[in-house]
């Protein structure tokens, strides 16, 4: 008898088991993922688990008895090897051959790796995984000098832990400004200000050549100059994980490229999280999108579809980030603004900045403002008074 068969254990397939059981399938569901735990959720690893503030039973979606109870066949430590579409079936790295009777590819991204001298010692580590945590949080302990290569949000995550456990860091970031690639100049200077103010040391225009040490990384080496570490972690991007999919047949650009329903270009086999391209009817675009609500939100509707209902994927992105006492929300893509209207006080790091194109908000990235992010989901794509919008006092439901 064939199965629902998931390719990957992460938090978007712990959420599609339980909604093909939500959506009535009695039918097996097997879950293979490569790693030794349950799903979980990767957000809190370079936060509140990296910190100590999360134990790791309470990183996982839900905990191993939720599977047992429904009848949700989690096959963990396996990696899968081949998928054969025309045979409908997957094979492991162990030589199991599994069929399905439809398939979910949710393979997710791994950390872009650096090739250079020395990228090899012992002490450079990258964070994906809560075994690479383990080993960051051992390493912490007893650390002098941290340098984190990346200023993207994983980097600064990372730093403000760093810091806040009275370490020396310092974050490299090759590009003019931190978080260059995904904000404006002006939440990159609020951002690099808050940091300098904590004690991080930043380096911008700043790429890294290699790294020297007598079997262990002691420093790392830029161009002509050297900073010291015995602890380095690199947060430089990360990969779709498309490489099964390639090799089935399936198409794939910029991830594993899928429809408004999660279907890939091969019957009976969809995508999910990460590793896909898919269409975004709100925006206009197709998009690869590192976010868990993307992952989420994408499980419900291919497991919807896969059971035969008609399940449409269109949902506004959102992402959030963590710093110090600081909770960034953000709604949208602040590139496809052409104006924008703060709310609040920089200074107090109580503020909104709100994108707008032809007048319509199209995005936010709201600090400690958890009202505006809300509005900003409810309102986004309408017009609205930029005077009322900027006006602290203006009850934002007003505008809706």
């Amino acid at each position: 008898m064939s199965a629902m068969v998931i390719v990957g254990a992460g938090q978007g397939a712990g959420q599609a088991a339980a909604s093909f059981r939500q959506e009535g399938y009695e039918g097996e569901i097997i879950i293979l993922g490569d790693e030794a735990f349950p799903p979980y959720q990767r957000p809190p690893l370079s936060k509140q688990y990296l910190s100590g503030e999360l134990p790791l039973e309470r990183v996982f979606v839900r905990p191993e008895k939720f599977y047992v109870d429904r009848n949700i066949d989690l096959r963990t430590n396996t990696r899968v090897a081949k998928i054969d579409t025309s045979g409908k079936t997957v094979t492991t790295a162990d030589g199991d051959t599994i069929a399905y009777e439809k398939l979910m590819i949710a393979t997710g991204s791994r950390p872009r790796k650096l090739s250079i001298q020395g990228s090899d010692l012992p002490g450079i580590h990258y964070l994906r995984t809560i075994s690479d945590v383990d080993g960051i949080s051992a390493a912490m302990k007893t650390a002098k000098k941290v340098v984190i290569v990346g200023g993207g949000y994983i980097g600064l995550e990372v730093a403000s832990v760093a810091v806040t456990n009275g370490l020396d860091v310092t974050v490299l970031e090759m590009e003019e400004r931190i978080l260059q690639r995904v904000t404006t100049p002006e939440m990159s200077a609020f951002y690099h200000q808050l940091h300098t103010g904590r004690g991080l040391k930043i380096l911008t225009n700043t790429a890294v050549s290699g790294f020297s040490g007598d079997g262990h990384v002691q420093q790392v080496l830029c161009g002509d100059s050297s900073i010291d570490a015995d602890l380095v972690i690199v947060g430089i991007g990360i990969i779709a994980n498309v490489e099964l999919a390639q090799e089935a047949g399936i198409d794939c650009d910029n991830g594993i490229l899928v429809d408004d329903h999660c279907q890939t270009s091969v019957p009976d086999v969809y995508a999910i999280g990460d590793c896909t391209n898919h269409p975004n009817p709100i925006l206009g675009r197709r998009l690869r999108l590192e976010s868990v609500p993307n992952a989420l939100e994408q499980a419900r509707v291919a497991a919807a579809n896969m059971c035969g209902k008609e399940k449409v994927y269109a949902a506004v992105p959102w992402f959030w980030s963590d710093q110090y006492e600081l909770k960034l929300q953000m709604v949208g893509f602040s590139s496809d603004g052409d104006s924008q209207v703060i709310r609040g006080d920089m200074s107090k790091n109580e503020f909104a900045v709100f994108y707008l194109k032809a007048g319509a908000i199209v995005a936010v990235d709201a600090v400690n403002s958890p009202r505006e992010f809300m509005i900003c989901k409810q309102l986004y794509g309408k017009p609205v008074d930029v005077v009322k919008l900027a006006d602290p006092e203006t009850d934002l439901k007003a505008l809706i």
